[in-house]
């Protein structure tokens, strides 16, 4: 009775923050955790009823693992994991990088105004769906009128029929990703930089520290646990790819197949052709449970390395 008292009296008396956070409670508990009861139907031949969802998903037939031999039973089930794979890792490291460099460039600028605009004009991509992103890529890359091709015949060169040619595009999607992202990625790294006690640098100019090494010595230390947590959440997304990325862009050109196709995009056009949401279920539970085991494992060895950095 007296914890119940206790409890109900730490409510009250944080009210106010709870008031704050409850939209975002309610937005996590219905978007994210309610859908969750569908997925039974990744092992359901899934069949409209005329009594609504609910009904469909009880009256359908449970057909097991049967929804999941379709992502390895193709032909191509290879080809969409290694490049979902491979392009993650890549995203994975150079947007680290690149989110950890712009931060500290951002912290090293003297006027704060030149840097908000620095910071708004990186972080403004972000706000872009893909859409408009392959349209802005288009505009580059069209054959009769981009820019990339006019270019070409200034100087008496043919023109390339970007959207034919698939050598071209792991290094197009790796820059437009990064383009994208960096600006959004950097936010969280620039707010520990600014939250780094300037006693320590102070101390090491004294000491006749160079910029390279406050940046080496303290800077990365400081934020390093920060970087291994964010790395382990997006190491649980390593089977998951951003569907906008790799099929508006590439305006799901078929030639580009080979560099382009990951799972997502490979289970829509399999849904579209052939409207089995059973099929299409069972890929996200798959990407959704490889994904959290990766998680616990990449915690698992961080824990054994450094306890105080593991996520938990």
């Amino acid at each position: 009775m007296q914890r119940l008292k206790k409890f109900g009296r730490n409510i009250y008396d944080n009210r106010i923050w709870l008031l704050m956070i409850l939209p975002g409670f309610v937005w996590l508990i219905v978007m994210k955790y309610l859908p969750m009861v569908g997925q039974v139907m990744a092992f359901k031949d899934f069949r409209f009823h005329p009594d609504g969802f609910f009904a469909s998903v009880y009256h359908s037939e449970w057909v097991g693992l049967d929804n999941f031999k379709f992502l390895f039973s193709t032909n191509d089930a290879y080809l969409i994991t290694r490049n979902t794979v491979l392009y993650n890792l890549v995203f994975i490291i150079l947007g680290l990088i690149l989110a950890v460099g712009v931060a500290i460039i951002l912290s090293e600028l003297t006027k704060q105004k030149l840097a908000k605009i620095y910071q708004t004009g990186m972080l403004f991509p972000h706000f872009l769906s893909w859409v408009v992103v392959s349209y802005f890529v288009f505009a580059f890359l069209s054959v009769d009128r981009g820019l990339f091709n006019s270019v070409l015949e200034m100087f008496n060169i043919e023109p390339v029929s970007w959207y034919n040619e698939s050598a071209y595009w792991p290094y197009f999607l790796i820059a437009i990703s990064q383009w994208k992202g960096v600006g959004f990625g950097s936010i969280v790294y620039l707010a520990a930089i600014v939250g780094i006690d300037r006693t320590y640098y102070e101390a090491a100019m004294i000491d006749g520290a160079t910029k390279w090494q406050q940046i080496w010595r303290i800077t990365i230390p400081m934020i390093m646990p920060l970087i291994i947590i964010l790395t382990i959440l997006n190491i649980g997304s390593i089977f998951s790819a951003d569907f906008g990325l790799f099929y508006q862009v590439p305006r799901d050109s078929g030639p580009l197949y080979s560099v382009t196709n990951v799972i997502d995009t490979y289970v829509y056009r399999g849904l579209m052709s052939m409207g089995d949401i059973g099929m299409s279920t069972a890929a996200g539970l798959y990407q959704a449970t490889v994904g959290f085991l990766l998680i616990l494992l990449t915690n698992y060895i961080v824990r054994k390395i450094d306890k105080d950095s593991a996520l938990f």
